[in-house]
C-alpha cells in the first residue's frame, strides 16, 4: 500500500511539475510515448525538490515552510520508488520537447523566486503551486492518461488524480492564508 502511495505521489510530481511549464509543448507534440512521459517524470520530480529547497531556504513563513517540506519529502521519498517503476516498466527515459522545455522553463522560476524575499516570495511560491497543479489536473486527464500505453503506467496515472486534488487543495489553503 506504501509503495503505490508513494508511485501515486510520483505521478503527481511529475505531471504537477511537467505541466505547469509545458502546455504549449505538448499542442506541438503528436503523442508521447512511455519512454518519454518517463523522462518529464524523472526531470519534474527533481524541479519540484528543487522548488521547495528554494522555499525552505527562504521562506519564514510556517505554513510555507510545512508546504515545501511536504513537497520535498514526498518526491524525495519517491526518487528511488521513480527508478524501480521506470525499470519494472522496462523504460528508458528517453528526452523530448517537454522535458526540455520543463528544465528551461524551471530555470526561470527558480530565478524569478530567488529575486523574491519575504511575503513577495511566499506569494510567488504558493500561487506557482496552485496554478501549477490546477494545470496538472487538466493535462493528467486529458493528456497523459491517454497516451500512456502502458496498462499499469495508465492505472497510476489515473489513480494519481484524487492526490493532485489533495495537493491543490492544501496548496490554496496555504495561499489564503498567507493572504491574510
Amino acid at each position: 500500500m506504501k509503495l503505490l502511495m508513494n508511485c501515486k505521489v510520483l505521478i503527481a510530481s511529475v505531471i504537477a511539475c511537467s505541466f505547469m511549464f509545458s502546455v504549449p509543448v505538448f499542442a506541438q507534440v503528436n503523442k508521447l510515448s512511455d519512454a518519454e512521459i518517463a523522462s518529464v517524470a524523472v526531470v519534474a520530480n527533481q524541479i519540484d525538490i528543487n522548488y521547495a529547497a528554494i522555499a525552505k531556504m527562504k521562506s519564514k513563513n510556517s505554513d510555507i515552510l510545512r508546504f515545501a517540506e511536504t513537497m520535498a519529502s514526498d518526491h524525495k521519498a519517491v526518487i528511488d520508488q521513480a527508478v524501480a517503476l521506470v525499470k519494472k516498466l522496462g523504460v528508458t527515459p528517453k528526452d523530448n520537447a517537454v522535458s526540455r522545455k520543463l528544465m528551461s522553463e524551471s530555470e526561470k522560476t527558480k530565478r524569478m523566486l530567488r529575486s523574491k524575499s519575504g511575503m513577495a516570495f511566499n506569494k510567488a511560491y504558493i500561487d506557482n503551486e496552485v496554478a501549477y497543479h490546477k494545470a496538472v489536473i487538466s493535462t493528467v486527464e486529458g493528456l497523459l492518461i491517454p497516451q500512456a500505453n502502458n496498462r499499469e503506467l495508465k492505472d497510476l496515472l489515473q489513480n494519481v488524480v484524487p492526490t493532485l486534488r489533495t495537493h491543490l487543495e492544501h496548496a490554496i489553503m496555504v495561499q489564503n492564508e498567507i493572504s491574510k
